[in-house]
């Protein structure tokens, strides 16, 4: 079949791109960016039913270079990081855009992978945009099948690493009551199940199903569960006095979420999100995963470094537009620069493995603690922080690194650029670039800040002493370790 594939650079559709390609499938995959777009996931055996389309949905112009010859659309755009409170006006545009482009197409069912929305007591403002974009979604010509499922839990999941943070960082949680509520978790391997199940099947056109694995936990009955699991002791001890925001700066401080992102999971952690039937399991067959064995998987994938995604890889919180990542050039007018450069004779590649292996657990090649200590203070202004260290070894365009995203990949020119997504009165890059100089190559490294008035100049200069040693330090590591 041809298969129109959004959201095809997100947690769910990098892992579901490439079980549809196994089944033979042609697809092409809409996305903001192709330069965010990791070509070398995709098994060379099935490249030729691959087409990638830049366009934004938000954007209805750019909509013209899509297909119309398509069978099934699967709709996965979803817009929770966003920073700023018009997520939901964003999802309700891109919603609208995609129903109108999709009633000029020959497609025959849309799948739409939704919120559980069962909860009466008032939905929260993240699972009330996903309902309303489920009626978006039914106002076009085109049947609409609805997944509906609680969190996701598999490596590289926001659950799953949040979970992960609070039961390996806090042996005593203080912690709010809605660990009283109930939800029903489900491993994203049956995510992927149910997904390409329902296409093409005539039991699940214009139908809406709740999808969830065989338990029903409170989101306590969760954490002790992966702490059994890794061997470890905790102690919960639940308190009525947070309030949301203070439990989402709780969250944000304590896990590798944003504070924008941790609002929302907050707001929604109110609603019990709970399968209201299991008629999807009468209808495909498919082995529901425990809890337990679907993190007994998400440990295995980790420990092979085999995480094929992961949700900090999702640039819709950036500041910067995707779209123009083609041409990356860093400001060089109005700026505030510190210019490093070291000649050294060792072979390039080692070095450009060097610099492609900076952030996580490797971390930035100086004064760790600096770098710890600017983390804890972008968490505690609601900034990203440290905690969402990177994916894998491998870096490409629009990768999370700690708090910075990256722009610019090319190992082949030598050139790395990183854009910082910390909370700073301006705006900040980092640069890496190796240039041949005769019998030997120099390393240019270039932190380059576009101040935002006043507060940005004085920002700068208050930041001078700490980067003279941590930038010398850094390109010096990273030529001679």
């Amino acid at each position: 079949m041809n298969i129109l594939l959004t959201g095809s650079t997100g947690y769910i559709g990098k892992r579901l791109l490439s079980t549809l390609l196994d089944d033979g499938h042609k697809i092409t995959c809409a996305v903001r960016s192709v330069h965010k777009f990791d070509r070398h996931s995709v098994s060379k055996e099935w490249e030729h039913n691959l087409n990638v389309v830049e366009c934004d949905f938000c954007d209805q112009s750019s909509l013209s270079a899509l297909p119309s010859d398509i069978d099934v659309a699967y709709y996965l755009i979803h817009s929770m990081s966003t920073v700023g409170d018009n997520f939901a006006d964003n999802e309700t545009r891109s919603a609208s855009h995609f129903v109108q482009f999709i009633s000029t197409t020959t497609a025959r069912q849309i799948v739409y992978l939704s919120g559980i929305t069962n909860d009466n007591d008032g939905l929260s403002s993240h699972l009330s945009s996903r309902r309303n974009v489920e009626t978006v979604l039914r106002t076009g010509k085109v049947p609409v099948t609805v997944l509906r499922a609680a969190i996701v839990i598999g490596s590289g999941s926001a659950s799953f690493e949040i979970i992960r943070d609070l039961v390996e960082k806090l042996p005593v949680m203080v912690a709010p009551k809605w660990l009283r509520t109930r939800c029903q978790p489900i491993a994203i391997r049956n995510v992927i199940q149910y997904l390409v199940g329902v296409i093409n099947s005539d039991q699940c056109i214009n139908q809406s199903f709740d999808i969830g694995g065989p338990d029903v936990l409170t989101y306590q009955e969760m954490l002790q569960q992966y702490a059994q699991e890794r061997g470890l002791k905790r102690v919960i001890i639940q308190v009525g006095v947070l309030t949301p925001r203070l439990s989402s700066l709780w969250l944000a401080l304590v896990t590798t979420t944003s504070y924008p992102l941790a609002r929302r999971l907050v707001d929604s952690l109110k609603n019990e999100v709970v399968c209201a039937d299991d008629q999807i399991t009468r209808l495909i067959s498919v082995e529901r995963i425990t809890y337990r064995k679907a993190l007994q998987m998400a440990f295995d994938k980790i420990s092979h470094k085999n995480v094929i995604s992961s949700w900090r890889d999702s640039a819709n919180s950036s500041r910067f537009d995707t779209r123009t990542l083609s041409n990356v050039q860093v400001p060089t007018f109005g700026v505030s620069t510190d210019i490093q450069t070291t000649a050294f004779t060792r072979p390039i590649s080692e070095v450009i493995k060097n610099i492609w292996s900076l952030g996580g657990h490797n971390g930035w090649q100086s004064a760790r603690w600096m770098w710890q200590a600017r983390g804890v203070m972008d968490k505690l202004v609601g900034g990203v922080g440290l905690g969402r260290g990177r994916r894998d070894d491998r870096l490409i365009t629009g990768d999370a690194v700690d708090f910075w995203r990256v722009l610019l990949a090319d190992q082949e020119k030598g050139r790395l650029v990183l854009y910082a997504e910390m909370k700073i009165p301006g705006e900040a890059w980092l640069e890496f670039v190796i240039n041949p100089e005769g019998d030997h190559h120099v390393l240019t490294q270039t932190a380059t800040f576009r101040p935002l008035g006043l507060s940005g100049r004085l920002y700068w200069i208050a930041m001078l002493p700490f980067h003279f040693f941590i930038f010398r330090t850094m390109i010096n590591n990273l030529v001679t370790k």
